[in-house]
Formats: C-alpha cells, sequence, structure tokens
C-alpha cells in the first residue's frame, strides 16, 4: 500500500540561485582592455594600468580623468564578454606614489546573507508554492510544479538586486 501511494506523489523539483563571476572572461576582458590602452592616443605617456588577481582589480591612472577613462574601456570589454557590471564592488579612489591614482574593485562571488534574505522573503511573498532556502552564499528553490519554478527564475530576474543572479543545477 505504502509503494502504490509513493507512486503517485509528485516529485520535487529545484534549483539553485548563484551569483558567479567567470573569471576566465574576466582575464579576457583585461587582457583586451591593456591593449586598448597601450594603442590608444589619449593614454600614451600615462602612467595608466590594470592589474587583475584572482579576486580584484586595481586600476592606476595619472588623474582622476584618465581613471574614468581606464574604467570606461575596462567597463566596455566587460560587457562585450558577458560579465554583469553589477558584479563590481568599486572601492573609492586614493592617491598612490608619483601622484597617480589608484582604484580597487573586488569581485563579488557568492550571494551574501542580506541579498540571500531579500530573495527569500520576495519568494515566500510571490505565494508560489514554492520553498527557499539560503545554502552557504547560494539559495535552493523547491516546488512540485515546474512552471511555479519558472515563475520564481522569471520573478528574480525582475527584481533590482546588487548583483548579477544565474540560476543552475535545475533538478527534477
Amino acid at each position: 500500500m505504502l509503494q502504490e501511494v509513493g507512486l503517485h506523489m509528485a516529485k520535487e523539483a529545484s534549483f539553485d540561485v548563484i551569483s558567479e563571476v567567470d573569471m576566465q572572461e574576466v582575464s579576457n576582458a583585461v587582457g583586451q582592455a591593456r591593449k586598448e590602452i597601450q594603442t590608444r592616443f589619449d593614454f600614451k605617456g600615462t602612467k595608466c594600468k590594470i592589474d587583475f588577481d584572482d579576486t580584484e582589480l586595481v586600476l592606476w591612472a595619472d588623474d582622476d580623468y584618465k581613471l574614468s577613462a581606464l574604467t570606461d574601456v575596462l567597463e566596455s570589454k566587460l560587457v562585450k564578454r558577458g560579465v554583469s557590471l553589477k558584479a563590481m564592488k568599486r572601492g573609492k579612489t586614493e592617491s598612490a606614489t608619483g601622484g597617480t591614482v589608484r582604484q580597487r574593485i573586488s569581485l563579488q562571488q557568492g550571494i551574501d546573507q542580506e541579498t540571500a534574505r531579500v530573495i527569500t522573503k520576495a519568494v515566500r511573498d510571490s505565494k508560489l508554492k514554492v520553498q527557499a532556502s539560503i545554502q552557504g552564499d547560494q539559495v535552493r528553490v523547491s516546488g512540485k510544479s515546474k512552471d511555479d519554478l519558472q515563475a520564481v527564475i522569471q520573478l528574480l530576474e525582475q527584481m533590482d538586486l546588487p548583483i548579477p543572479l544565474q540560476f543552475a543545477n535545475y533538478r527534477s
């Protein structure tokens, strides 16, 4: 009798809401930006450069104006490579050696706790028959109806969150 009941129950489907940056694409964009800086007339003879390690970009420029131009070049390359600018957390412009300025930009990986709470509250408030739970730096959404899960994805895509979202590990 128990097995019969089990066969008729709908399976739970789920997906994960994540926020990740493809570091290879960031690296490619930085390489393209560096090439453009070397060839552009307005950067000739300047101290403009971009440093990049796994989690942070550092932009160096002669002054605020050049820093702004350098930022524009980098951002255009990132956008062309599909990297969301929402993943970039800009630090303050600082004075650096030799009269130059620098700006540190960290790359947001994962969903912070505050944003995760906003996401789970929005899912709860949607009245869809799904559950959302915070699991580390991502949010798992599960429910019986695939339509409800699709509706959650649409809801989250329409929200103006401070980070880029992706949807992964769809299981049905």
